[in-house]
């Protein structure tokens, strides 16, 4: 369906009231002559409105951290700004390096440049965002759980005020049922995640009370930055039958590190995303990280034309997709149940 801006609207009630002037016709020649002069006039206003170069924006992007998933998203979300508005719209992306404080840097800057809107790719990115502006409009994306992540109690899917987005969180309950599918026999699970991200620790929480609903000893192993990931790691594959990862900003950008351990030692890991799948593990219910960016792309097109209100815009989800990593698979003579296909090669 096309969109009509306001500066559409605007040019099509110009139009309409010239055409009403001209319908009009007075009792003298001067009347009407007068008439005919406020018609074309405001018919060329209408016109040159009409033909107005569209106004132009400039959004900020402060994404977490690079690897894959956070890459596609961001890339979902310029392209759909493209789509809408073409060269009218520019971007000022930068990578805080998956450090907190240059979160906040980024988001300050961005306040002082006076960006129209701002896209937070990753949780430290909305919460330095958050905190940097109540006006600017914000949009999040590859955000897991918005009340974890903006500390709002009983959450009901709108944050409301200046902050809406996209999440990228799977059914938690079916990642915990996927492992018992794949490793019926497994006695022991390792729930490896990075303690700074509180998304993170919402999702092995979850997983933790379904695989022990499911008779399973399960014990959590948080590593604090990817300093200390190798020996944790090390530590969980030694006492686990399986592994779990979460969406982890962390070990995503990490995943060699894991897989130098687990793949050696026979230990299966499965991943609350594509990307870390394809990296270090065998198996994941995951989403489309393009995908997700480009909804929020599109979210972000009806706020600049006011098509929509940032405050009552609900959070928007994805569906999931049942993935395996074929080579690790092989390499572990794993078999694939029915229903999942194959991760491509990056």
């Amino acid at each position: 369906m096309r969109k009509i801006s306001r500066r559409s609207f605007l040019a099509a009630s110009a139009a309409a009231a010239a055409a009403s002037v001209l319908t009009a016709c007075g009792a003298s020649s001067s009347s009407s002559s007068a008439a005919s002069s406020a018609a074309s006039s405001t018919a060329s206003s209408a016109a040159s409105s009409a033909a107005a170069p569209a106004e132009s924006y400039t959004i900020g992007i402060c994404q977490l951290v690079e690897h894959e998933a956070l890459d596609a998203a961001t890339q979902g979300f310029q392209d759909a700004l493209v789509a809408q508005f073409g060269d009218a719209v520019s971007f000022d992306m930068q990578n805080a390096q998956n450090d907190t404080a240059t979160c906040a840097t980024i988001c300050n800057g961005f306040v002082s440049a006076g960006v129209d809107l701002i896209m937070a790719n990753g949780t430290a990115a909305l919460q330095a965002a958050q905190a940097a502006t109540a006006d600017i409009p914000i949009l999040g994306t590859s955000i897991t759980e918005y009340g974890v992540a903006l500390g709002i109690d009983d959450f009901d899917g709108t944050v409301g005020g200046n902050v809406s987005g996209t999440s990228d969180l799977a059914p938690l309950e079916e990642q915990a049922a996927m492992i018992v599918e794949w490793m019926p026999e497994a006695k022991t699970a390792g729930l490896l995640y990075c303690s700074a991200e509180a998304n993170s620790q919402y999702q092995v929480d979850v997983v933790q009370a379904e695989l022990e609903a499911a008779g399973m000893t399960v014990t959590q192993y948080p590593f604090s930055d990817s300093n200390d990931l190798s020996s944790v790691c090390q530590q969980a594959a030694t006492a686990s039958d399986v592994l779990y990862v979460p969406t982890d900003n962390t070990v995503a950008a990490n995943t060699g590190i894991v897989d130098g351990i687990c793949r050696p030692m026979a230990k299966p890991v499965f991943a609350g995303e594509e990307g870390i799948c394809r990296g270090c593990g065998v198996a994941t219910l995951s989403i489309s990280y393009y995908d997700l960016g480009y909804t929020t792309g599109e979210m972000a097109a009806q706020i600049l034309t006011g098509e929509a209100d940032i405050s009552t815009m609900a959070i928007q989800y994805t569906t999931v997709t049942k993935k395996y990593n074929p080579t690790i698979c092989d390499e572990l003579g794993l078999t694939v149940p029915e229903g999942y296909e194959a991760i491509a090669e990056a």
